[in-house]
C-alpha cells in the first residue's frame, strides 16, 4: 500500500477518535468559545479541537516516511503554532503577542533551511531573491496562517477547506513525483477529515485557534518543500490557487476595511460566508458552496500543470475576474452599514 494512503488513513482514524477525548479537556480547561455579535453559534462550544488534528498529523507522518532535517523542521515548527494556538484558545493573546508567536514558529523552518531561495519566471528563468528569502519565507508562512484563521467562522468551514486544499496539492504532488510533500497532504487531509466529522453543522467541537493556524501553517510550509523542489513555473501558483477561497477573502477584508478607514486586522461582518449567511442561506448551505468554490479553484490549479503558459495564464486571469465580480455582486467589498449592521 503506497505511503500516502497509510498516512491519509492514520490521521483520518487518530483525529477522529481523538477528537471526543480532546472536547472533554477543553470543558474541563475552560477553553470555551462564547457567542457574540460576530459569531453564528448561540451557546458556548468547546474548542481546542486542533489538538486532534496535530494528533493525527503527527502520528501519520511519523508512521510513514523518513523524517529528514527539512521534515523535523516542520514538525517542530508545527508545534511551535500549535502551542501559541492553544495559550489563545485557553486565554485570547493580543493580536502583537499572537503574531510574535507566528513569526517565531516560520523562524524555526528558516532554521532548518526550509525557505523560499527562488520565484519562478513564466517568460525566463528563475529569479533567485537572495537575502530576501528570510523575509519572503516568513511572510509567506504568516500571511497563509491567518488565511486559514481568518475563515474559520462556521462550522466545518475551515476543516473542509482546508482538506480540499490539502487534496488539491496532494494530487499535484503526486503528478510530480513530490513523495514527501504528497505523504504531508495526505496526513493533513486526513486529519482535517477526520476532525471535520465532528465539526460539521451542528458543530460539536470548534478548531479554534489551535487548528486553524495549525493547519494554515502546515499548509503553507509544505508548499514551501513543494517549491524547493520544483522548477515548474505553477510551484508557487498551486498552493495560492487550491488556498484561494480564505487568500481572496483575507485580500478582500482589507480592501474593505481600508476603504472604509477602519483598522485592517478589526474583526467585520463582511467576510464571504457572513454575506452568503445574510443572504439567507443556512450554515450548511454556506459551507457547502464555499466547499465548491474551494473544489473549482483545486481543479484549476490541477489544470494549471497540464497545460502550456499562455492557457495557464488564461486560467489564472478568468479565476481573478470571476472572484472580483462575484465578490461585488455578493457584497463582499461592499463598505459601511451593508457589512457590519448584523
Amino acid at each position: 500500500m503506497q505511503a500516502y494512503v497509510v498516512a491519509f488513513v492514520v490521521a483520518l482514524v487518530v483525529a477522529y477518535f481523538a477528537t471526543p477525548h480532546i472536547k472533554d479537556l477543553a470543558i474541563k480547561a475552560g477553553a470555551m468559545d462564547a457567542p457574540d455579535a460576530r459569531k453564528v453559534h448561540t451557546s458556548p462550544i468547546p474548542r481546542m479541537g486542533g489538538l486532534a488534528i496535530y494528533a493525527g498529523f503527527i502520528l501519520a507522518v511519523v508512521s510513514s516516511m523518513q523524517i529528514t532535517h527539512e521534515i523535523a523542521g516542520l514538525l517542530i515548527g508545527g508545534t511551535v503554532i500549535l502551542i501559541v494556538g492553544i495559550i489563545d484558545d485557553l486565554k485570547p493573546l493580543p493580536a502583537k503577542v499572537k503574531l510574535f508567536g507566528q513569526i517565531l514558529a516560520a523562524a524555526v523552518l528558516v532554521l532548518f533551511d526550509v525557505r523560499i531561495e527562488w520565484l519562478t519566471n513564466p517568460f525566463g528563468e528563475m529569479i533567485y531573491i537572495n537575502y530576501l528569502s528570510v523575509p519572503l519565507t516568513i511572510l509567506w508562512v504568516v500571511g497563509l496562517t491567518n488565511t486559514v484563521n481568518l475563515i474559520d467562522g462556521l462550522d466545518g468551514l475551515a476543516a473542509g477547506v482546508s482538506t480540499i486544499a490539502s487534496i488539491t496539492i496532494l494530487l499535484v504532488a503526486l503528478q510530480q513525483n513530490f513523495w514527501s510533500v504528497a505523504i504531508m497532504m495526505a496526513a493533513l487531509a486526513g486529519s482535517a477529515m477526520g476532525f471535520l466529522q465532528h465539526n460539521f453543522n451542528p458543530a460539536k467541537i470548534f478548531m479554534g485557534d489551535t487548528g486553524s493556524m495549525f493547519l494554515g501553517y502546515m499548509l503553507a510550509a509544505v508548499s514551501i518543500l513543494g517549491m524547493v523542489k520544483s522548477a515548474a513555473t505553477i510551484a508557487l501558483i498551486v498552493p495560492i490557487l487550491a488556498l484561494g477561497l480564505p487568500i481572496m477573502d483575507t485580500a478582500f477584508a482589507i480592501i474593505r476595511r481600508y476603504s472604509n478607514g477602519r483598522p485592517i486586522f478589526k474583526p467585520d461582518r463582511g467576510h464571504l460566508h457572513h454575506r452568503l449567511l445574510d443572504m439567507g442561506l443556512t450554515q450548511k448551505q454556506a459551507v457547502l458552496l464555499m466547499y465548491v468554490i474551494s473544489g473549482c479553484l483545486g481543479l484549476s490549479a490541477i489544470a494549471l500543470t497540464e497545460v502550456n503558459k499562455g492557457l495557464g495564464a488564461i486560467i489564472i486571469a478568468v479565476v481573478l475576474v470571476v472572484a472580483f465580480f462575484g465578490a461585488r455582486k455578493i457584497g463582499v467589498l461592499k463598505s459601511g452599514k451593508s457589512a457590519e449592521s448584523h
